[in-house]
């Protein structure tokens, strides 16, 4: 299970790291922390935030969400203060969760189409990858519009000299996120995959997460753990998931899988010691 943790990632959002006073007890130095741009949360704070992380030795990842941006000029401004204060140089970019754009940006690839990232050098950008399909995107449940978009940022990435991966929707079925990841392959999309991952937290929060973020076919494995009374009053650790996915990755599947990212829904303190636990 170790080793497909060594090239994890994590994601915080400002108030909730605002509460964590020693960042460097936290994670190991150099790690790639995600920073949640969700719709309210103010511009300064992400700055801030960004900045904080930079400074004490972890890689930065911005979310640039293109529905909360209201235009070209405001995403450019963003993206130069990142790298002139904070010396971001990786970001992910995505739609977002508003259903209607308050601006004149609507996903990723408009994001990517400003050219902007390009002019501003960014090494890194991640997009996000949903393995048991997006119904916001393809209401039929046929995910054609996804790959769609996939096929599209895969040409993209052969066509500039930025690093591209994708980074998915957390999940608990590693036979779904493997088929998932094996189907790309077999579309020619090659970018790296990094799967999401749930941290530790109560079952009860993360099924109420599970049904808020749309995870759908995986949803019954917690739904069935939550009748089981013994695993209810235990809080989730996502071993199980992870000791699978090692052994179909160990047995030849999904080549593009390349890291772990943990979406640390029972805060980021319980994530971090669960992670400097020793490896099963």
């Amino acid at each position: 299970m170790a080793d497909i943790q060594e090239d994890f990632s994590i994601e915080v959002m400002p108030r909730t790291l605002a509460k964590v006073d020693c960042l460097e007890t936290l994670l190991p130095k150099g790690s790639r922390v995600y920073v949640a741009h969700i719709e309210g949360v103010e511009f300064q704070d992400m700055l801030a935030t960004a900045k904080r992380l930079s400074e004490a030795g972890y890689r930065v990842m911005p979310h640039f969400p293109a529905r909360i941006i209201s235009n070209i000029r405001v995403l450019e401004s963003w993206i130069e203060r990142y790298v002139g204060e904070a010396n971001v140089s990786e970001a992910l970019l995505l739609a977002g969760s508003p259903i209607t754009p308050c601006g004149d940006l609507a996903d990723s690839m408009q994001l990517m189409q400003t050219g902007l990232f390009e002019k501003y050098q960014f090494k890194r950008l991640h997009v996000a990858g949903h393995p048991e399909g997006n119904k916001d995107i393809d209401p039929d449940g046929s995910g054609e519009k996804v790959r769609a978009a996939l096929a599209w940022k895969q040409a993209y990435a052969d066509q500039c000299n930025t690093d591209m991966a994708v980074v998915t929707q957390f999940s608990f079925d590693a036979h779904a996120i493997v088929d998932w990841a094996d189907m790309l392959l077999e579309e020619g999309i090659r970018m790296p995959v990094h799967v999401g991952i749930a941290g530790p937290t109560k079952l009860q929060t993360l099924i109420k997460f599970a049904i808020a973020c749309g995870v759908g076919p995986s949803l019954k494995i917690l739904q069935k753990r939550a009748l089981d009374l013994t695993k209810l009053l235990t809080p989730y650790e996502p071993s199980e998931i992870l000791q699978d996915l090692s052994c179909l990755l160990s047995a030849g599947r999904a080549k593009n899988i390349a890291g772990i990212h943990f979406f640390p829904l029972g805060g980021i303190s319980s994530t971090a010691a669960w992670l400097r636990q020793p490896a099963a």
